[in-house]
């Protein structure tokens, strides 16, 4: 045993469970932990502008990979109310951070004291532990225990406050004996994957739903290797877009009320039983329940007891880790195909993939102002397979999901419960820490981006490069859809002539290239259409010949309505569609349909 304090014991364990990637800010009530990660010397921390972008940066360094456990770090008081959003973010999702405070000491904590706040009780709701340790001896244990629950069943994070005077305190450890605690998770048995079986085989038109859960449990491989064994087409969820790569033949597509492709909510209308592994049934996802639900049967697999019938109950139902139940349909799956043979759906696949190919929107618009859908024609093109996507709300978020592609597991990285504003910038931060090889790119709006912009710097100071498209339109562009319901269009416009500015962006407000640069990026500016293509490749090349994050700002028309609406065989869309997907990116075809709707146009007019 050595004796040390207990915060060197904190260090220690860090590093020993993995969790050696922090980012935060110090402070008086937390510089003792700081003072050990310095001696230990094994612990990389990056230095924040705002602790929620903080909690931020450790959630998205968490989602980037399997395994990966991010690091949030504040002093007392504010520090900790300014994570809470980052713990939702994470909670909701299903991501493990840990969030570690400072405290007043002990003896002034029922006192008022400067800065004290309860901050456990603030926390409790979105944890799966908030505690304030008040025993130093118990520091280790608690830390261990974290470590476990955020690892165990439904992923999720923690929060330790830690009094000044409880990590100044000396005890005795030993770091060389230390074990993590094993990792609990339920697991499907063979009867219950059997009688899975048994339900697919008497089903025509059989789905899975794929949800984040999948990639929770690094089971994407078991899940396209049971597709393709049945021959059963695959829609992942928003959490677990590509689970399955965009371009496999059994991907049949998104399905959704915003979040979606047409292809995908139009074979999901033809399915007659839906197999969801490891997700949530979210509104998003189903929309209107009695469309959604309406001739056929559900099966649902969830890590999480009270997933199941949270938003209806299932024809039947599996608690079980994703991966775990996926191999137990493998071992199954397998045995029935030695013994007796699998049911033949290869016509009901091969109907997805035609339907896959031929609704789709159109992209190829030339206007200018440009139309958005025409941004993700280029980010397509010009990103390729490898890139990884972060990105969190708004319309940019949604027509994002409709109209880009993604093909390797976490490679889309997206707030999707929670949905705060400022996550991407961060959150792309903490990604890019943790895939420094590889091209991330975050895609916000214009007031995402305006959100936590000073966390900018933070790339800049540390030297992690990645690409912000910053699609502007100068408008809380989602809200103001909603606002179409209420004929009005009231508080959610953000454009003003700015004094500093030139060009047609100065009526667009704040001018975002001018920002960037100050906080000490690179950025530049598209206003044509033609020149999307090249304005994201120089993007790229000043990213790599800088390392530091490149900020392409598109300046879009002021008013564009993305297809959604409040049931999947009913989304209202605004825009003309492509006929093929086989066609040329530029030479798509409308439909017979007018551009606009008279809605849009009045909202056009009304702008101009």
């Amino acid at each position: 045993m050595t004796r040390m304090r207990a915060v060197d014991a904190v260090a220690l364990i860090l590093e020993k469970e993995g969790a050696a990637e922090t980012f935060g800010l110090p402070g008086a009530a937390i510089n003792p932990l700081y003072s050990a990660m310095k001696a230990h010397g094994g612990i990389r921390h990056t230095l924040a502008r705002h602790v929620e972008g903080a909690s931020h940066m450790a959630d998205g360094y968490t989602r980037s990979a399997p395994g990966n456990i991010g690091v949030c770090i504040g002093t007392s008081g504010p520090a900790g109310t300014d994570m809470i959003t980052g713990l939702y973010a994470a909670q909701a999702d299903s991501q493990p951070i840990l969030c570690i405070t400072g405290q007043a000491p002990v003896a002034v904590l029922d006192k008022e004291d400067f800065q004290a706040v309860d901050i456990a009780a603030v926390a409790a709701p979105l944890t799966k532990m908030a505690k304030t340790v008040l025993e130093a001896g118990q520091v280790p244990g608690t830390f261990q225990k974290a470590f476990q629950l955020m690892r165990s069943s439904r992923p999720g994070p923690v929060l330790i406050d830690l009094p000044l005077d409880v990590q100044l305190t000396e005890i005795d450890f030993d770091i060389d004996t230390y074990e993590p605690l094993p990792v609990g998770k339920p697991e499907a048995t063979d009867a219950q994957a059997e009688k899975i079986l048994d339900m697919i085989a008497a089903a025509e038109h059989p789905i899975i739903v794929a949800g984040g859960g999948i990639l929770n449990a690094a089971a994407e491989d078991a899940l396209v290797e049971f597709a393709e064994l049945l021959d059963i087409p695959v829609s992942p969820t928003l959490m677990g877009w590509g689970a399955i790569p965009d371009d496999h033949r059994l991907m049949s597509g998104m399905v959704g009320i915003q979040t979606h492709t047409r292809y995908g909510n139009a074979s999901f209308l033809e399915s007659d039983l839906v197999i969801g592994i490891g997700n949530r049934w979210a509104n998003r996802h189903t929309g209107d329940l009695e469309v959604y639900r309406r001739g056929r049967r559900f099966i649902h697999i969830d890590i999480e007891p009270t997933q199941i019938g949270r938003v209806f109950a299932p024809d039947y139902s599996v608690v079980s880790d994703a991966g775990a139940a996926l191999q137990a349909l493998l071992r199954v799956a397998r045995r029935r195909r030695a013994d007796s043979g699998l049911p033949d759906f290869s016509a009901w696949a091969d109907a997805c993939e035609q339907r896959k190919g031929t609704l789709h929107r159109k992209t190829s618009f030339t206007d200018k102002p440009i139309k958005p859908q025409r941004v993700y024609q280029e980010m397509n093109s010009v990103f390729g397979k490898d890139v990884t996507y972060v990105t969190t709300i708004g319309l940019s978020q949604i027509a994002g999901a409709q109209m880009l592609h993604v093909y390797r597991p976490r490679h889309w990285i997206n707030a999707g419960q929670a949905g705060p504003l400022g996550w991407t910038g961060p959150a792309a931060i903490g990604v890019a820490r943790a895939k420094p090889d590889e091209t991330v790119v975050a895609l916000s709006g214009d007031y995402d981006f305006q959100f936590m912009i000073e966390e900018l710097a933070v790339g800049a100071q540390h030297r992690i490069p990645y690409l912000h498209v910053v699609v502007n339109n100068s408008y809380l562009g989602l809200i103001r859809q909603s606002q179409r319901g209420f004929e009005m269009d009231y508080e959610v416009s953000l454009a003003f002539e700015n004094i500093n500015s030139t060009g047609e962006a100065a009526g667009y407000g704040v001018d975002h290239v001018a920002v960037a640069e100050g906080l000490g990026c690179k950025a530049l500016r598209v206003e044509d259409p033609e020149q999307i293509a090249d304005g994201l490749r120089q993007g790229l090349d000043l990213m790599r010949e800088h390392q530091v994050p490149v900020v392409v700002e598109v300046i879009l028309e002021r008013v564009t309505n993305i297809a959604m609406g409040k049931a999947i065989d009913s989304i209202e869309e605004f825009e003309a569609l492509a006929q093929t997907a086989g066609e040329a990116p530029t030479a798509l075809t409308p439909l017979a349909a007018p551009a606009q709707t008279p809605e849009v146009e009045r909202e056009l007019e009304e702008v101009r």
